[in-house]
This record gives structure tokens, sequence and C-alpha cells, in this order.
């Protein structure tokens, strides 16, 4: 096999979605390394509005849904689940099921079709939602890179080697949710108030946090934070925030194909104006340019 077509397919603004051929995943299960774990399909939905699924046969693949902001609910053997942000479930293979995204509060999720030797090690006890909550030494921003690599390699993959390196990073991927203490754990965080207020930032990139949100997490009043946060950082704490927003997206618009209505959903900004203004003012060209000019 010298190359591999995969195609990117579009729907609602946003939305990146992977469905691999019928061909690549014959290649995934007769490989002897990416047979233990592989994927069928991927993809990221942003504020899914109207965003619905039944399948009354199953399917004979596992689903990873995480939903990182709003909500939604899932039906699994008869019964119903709520799951909101923060929250993952893994739908079994071969299991009649429904998920669909709150009509008021839509959920943006993550989501992997997933098989192999060794999928049901991962989806075991994860049908029911699991929490993964911000905290000190939470990593949910480097999952969420992990998932971005794992994107990138399959909408760029060329060749065996490609879903090779798919198929590691996803047990990494699943293995961060199912063994959570342990990748928690793995991790050296800081105590600092400020690193904390910065590291809860990071991990949300994808919300829309306030001042508020950041003095509830590290204890602090608001004028506190503000106040001890410009003073070490020389900023506001939202200011940085958007600072690490854009920082984000430069680096998304340097090293992926994403456009960049995606990207402004990304870094949690649902307004492209916004998002195109914001970015201007703090790189001092607009995104368009950017990409010109610092593409990988």
């Amino acid at each position: 096999m010298d190359n591999l077509t995969i195609l990117m397919k579009e729907g609602f603004s946003g939305e990146r979605t992977i469905v691999l051929p019928a061909m690549v995943v014959e290649l995934e299960e007769a490989d002897p390394l990416v047979s233990s774990l592989y994927i069928t399909d991927i993809g990221y939905y942003p504020h899914a509005v109207g965003h619905r699924r039944e399948r009354r046969e199953g399917i004979d693949q596992h689903v990873l849904i995480y939903c990182v902001e709003g909500a939604g609910r899932y039906r699994l053997d008869g019964r119903s689940y709520d799951v909101h942000s923060g929250e993952y479930f893994i739908l079994p293979a071969g299991h009649p099921h429904a998920y669909t995204a709150d009509d008021d509060n839509p959920w943006t999720i993550y989501w992997i079709h997933f098989k192999g030797q060794h999928a049901a090690v991962y989806a075991e006890g994860a049908h029911t939602p699991q929490r993964i909550r911000p905290a000190m030494n939470s990593r949910i921003s480097e999952r969420n890179h992990i998932f971005e690599e794992i994107f990138c390699t399959l909408n760029r993959a060329q060749d065996r080697e490609s879903l090779r390196y798919a198929s590691s990073l996803l047990h990494y991927y699943l293995a961060s949710m199912r063994y959570l203490r342990h990748f928690r754990e793995a991790a050296t965080m800081s105590d600092a108030v400020i690193d904390a207020a910065i590291h809860y930032m990071q991990e949300n990139l994808e919300q829309h946090l306030t001042l508020a949100d950041l003095a509830r997490y590290t204890g602090y009043s608001p004028s506190a934070l503000s106040a001890r946060f410009r003073q070490q950082r020389g900023t506001s704490p939202l200011s940085y925030f958007n600072r690490l927003k854009t920082e984000t997206a430069a680096h998304m618009l340097a090293t992926t194909d994403m456009h960049i209505n995606q990207i402004c959903h990304k870094v949690g900004i649902t307004d492209p104006y916004y998002f195109s203004r914001l970015f201007t003012k703090t790189m001092g060209m607009s995104p368009r340019e950017y990409r010109q000019r610092n593409r990988l």
C-alpha cells in the first residue's frame, strides 16, 4: 500500500468528520499492530443543534462520545441517561442505542467509532456517564490535543505507518479516560494560585469563562484574583485567556487544514467576525494572512 485516500466531511458550522473508507478499514483489520485498536469514524461537533441518532440494531463498533460543553442524553438497553459538560460515555458494540443533543443547551462533543481486539477493555464500565472535571492535574487540554493529533494523522494519512501511529495514539487517548487517576497523577502541577488559574484557562479553552468562574475555582474574590494576576502577569485574567485562545488558534492555523470557522469553535468563539478582530488585534494580522505566512 503506497497511498491512502481518506476524506473529511463537513456539515454544520465548525463540524469536522472523517469516515474511513471500507478499503482502509480492511487494512486496519489485517494489520497485526493496528488490529488491536483502530478507528472507523471520528469527529468533532461544536454546539450541535438538532444532532440526534438512533440505531435500532446497534453497530459493530464501540462509540465514544465526550461532551465538553452543553448537554445531551442517550438511551441504551432500555435505560436513559443525561450527559453534561465534562462527561463521556461509550456505547458498546452490538447494542441498540439512541442519543441526542439537548434542545436548549446542545452539546459540543468529540466522538470516535472504534473496534479491535482490545476495544472492549477500554469500553468496559463506561456505558454510564463518566465524569472528567477540571482540576489542578486534570490535563484536559492535553487530552484534546491527543484527539487533534489523531484526527490530523488520519486526515493526512498516506500509508500504513499513519494508521499505526493513529492506533497508538488512540490507545493513549482512551487510556487517559479509562485510567483517569493514573493519567492525572503522571503530571506534576504547581500549587501557585496564578498557575492554577492559567491551568484552568488551558483546560477550558473551548468554554466562555468569566472572571467569576476563575475566582470561584481559585477560591479568591474576583477583585483579589484580578489584582494578583495583573501584578504577576501584567494583564487581566480575561485578557490573558483571550491571548491563550489566540495563540492556540495561531498554532492550528499554521499546522492544520481546519477552516477558520472550525478553529473559532475550537477556541470557544462562535462569532467568526469577533474572532478575526481579536486575532488581528493580538497578532497584528488577520487569521488568513497569518496562515499564508506561517503555514508549516
